[in-house]
């Protein structure tokens, strides 16, 4: 299962990105190549219109703000619609039905989902959708939430202050529920590597069940789970409504790592390639325009609308511009571990990144030892659409990345994940779910 096709070298830990001044000269030149409804390439789009879905969850705001701030029109996709999921599994649901089924072409969606998707796996009837990451569309700022039952043991990176509550709890006959948003998604990879490195078994010393973002704190409020991992702002509003605190950043366990992707049924951008184009250059431009710190006040006063999110903008301000309150007394203002939704490359989806996710599936069993995630990256991830697109959008080439891999990544408990090597990573963790 390893990568030979991902090339590393020189480069590779380049953090090479746009600043605050050739972000703007970018969005300038675009603005200026590509006036409102045209293409830079001449031809027009194959179709105007696709339905996009997102959660309310601050990194869907790329998709968000291109529509709001007319960057999907500017492209020549004047009619995209941004359609709000209730769950990621109306996600998945309405990705198979398709818009010509009432349902979406495209979402903003946990990264390991398009190929759990693609290959049949959380799918009805186990029948594959084949679908392509076109972006990623955000690095850091999840986070793990525990009640304020728990407030007196302030957990933080290290898990295993939970152990011996969480055993008592189990002893009792009634396990610690701990909440993800999907199984085999991002949540759940971050929540089962933080307790894991805690000493603690996700499947056997706790309960671990499914939660939707939306729906995180309203069941901690009543008591439904003990600990959660989600996206913002829901973890904010969690210590704003004083339910409970934050544990960790999910920066702070993997520093800069990648999170949600754009994603799209591989038969719609077969379709429609020129459209394609247009969509992620108007995805690129969007996230340039949340990572300039000038826009945060505005971006988290669209996002939070009713149509959105619905949630006060001071659940998403303070977090989005890297000012964290764990709500334990600790708080950090200009954290490396905001969101980042352009700079460190944090648009181009590294196929390493993707290699990861599907590593940690294979881990907890939700694919098998013997996968070819090498053919399933090759396959699934399309980062040759999404440098086309930024070469058309004008971004210089010493930020559009020159190797498929970020290289070797290291977490806070020191274990290693090695792109060319992902079977050594693997053998390195101790507790696993790895089918025979």
């Amino acid at each position: 299962m390893g990568m030979s096709g991902i090339k590393t070298g020189a480069g590779l830990t380049r953090r090479g990105f746009l600043g605050a001044g050739s972000t703007a000269a970018v969005l300038a030149a675009a603005n200026t190549l590509l006036p409102f409804g045209s293409t830079a390439w001449g031809a027009a789009p194959e179709t105007t219109k696709a339905v996009l879905g997102f959660i309310a969850l601050t990194d869907a705001a790329a998709l968000i703000i291109a529509k709001e701030k007319g960057f999907f029109a500017k492209h020549g996709m004047p009619d995209v619609e941004v359609v709000k999921q209730s769950s990621w599994g109306t996600t998945r649901d309405n990705l198979v039905l398709g818009s010509a089924g009432s349902g979406i072409d495209g979402a903003h969606i946990l990264t390991p989902m398009p190929y759990l998707i693609s290959a049949g796996k959380v799918t009805q009837n186990s029948v594959p959708l084949p679908m392509y990451i076109l972006a990623r569309l955000n690095l850091d700022s999840q986070a793990i939430s525990i009640g304020k039952e728990y407030a007196d043991l302030k957990a933080g990176l290290d898990a295993s202050v939970l152990k011996e509550a969480f055993a008592k709890k189990k002893a009792a006959g009634q396990a610690a529920k701990v909440a993800m948003t999907f199984p085999g998604g991002t949540h759940d990879l971050w929540l089962r590597y933080w307790l894991a490195a805690g000493g603690i078994d996700p499947d056997r010393d706790v309960e671990t069940i499914v939660v939707p973002p939306p729906q995180m704190v309203a069941n901690m409020k009543v008591g439904t789970m003990d600990a959660f991992c989600v996206g913002e702002p829901w973890n904010e509003q969690l210590i704003h409504q004083g339910i409970g605190y934050t544990a960790l950043t999910t920066g702070e366990l993997w520093n800069r790592h990648p999170e949600k992707s754009f994603g799209m049924r591989a038969d719609w951008v077969d379709k429609n390639p020129i459209a394609t184009k247009a969509l992620l250059m108007a995805v690129q431009e969007a996230q340039m325009w949340c990572d300039e710190m000038a826009n945060k006040d505005e971006m988290a006063s669209i996002v939070s609308k009713r149509s959105w999110f619905n949630v006060p903008p001071k659940d998403i301000i303070e977090r989005i511009k890297g000012n964290f309150d764990y709500g334990t007394g600790r708080s950090e203002t200009n954290s490396p571990h905001l969101m980042k939704f352009w700079r460190d490359q944090a648009s181009y989806p590294f196929q390493s990144h993707d290699l990861w996710f599907l590593t940690e599936d294979i881990r907890w069993g939700k694919f098998a030892p013997g996968t070819d995630t090498r053919a399933m990256v090759a396959k699934v991830n399309r980062e040759d659409l999404w440098k086309e697109a930024a070469k058309e959008l004008g971004v210089k080439a010493g930020d559009i990345p020159a190797s498929t891999s970020r290289g070797v990544e290291t977490f806070f408990d020191g274990k290693v994940f090695d792109p060319e090597k992902p079977a050594d990573y693997l053998a390195s963790l101790s507790i696993t779910r790895m089918q025979a």
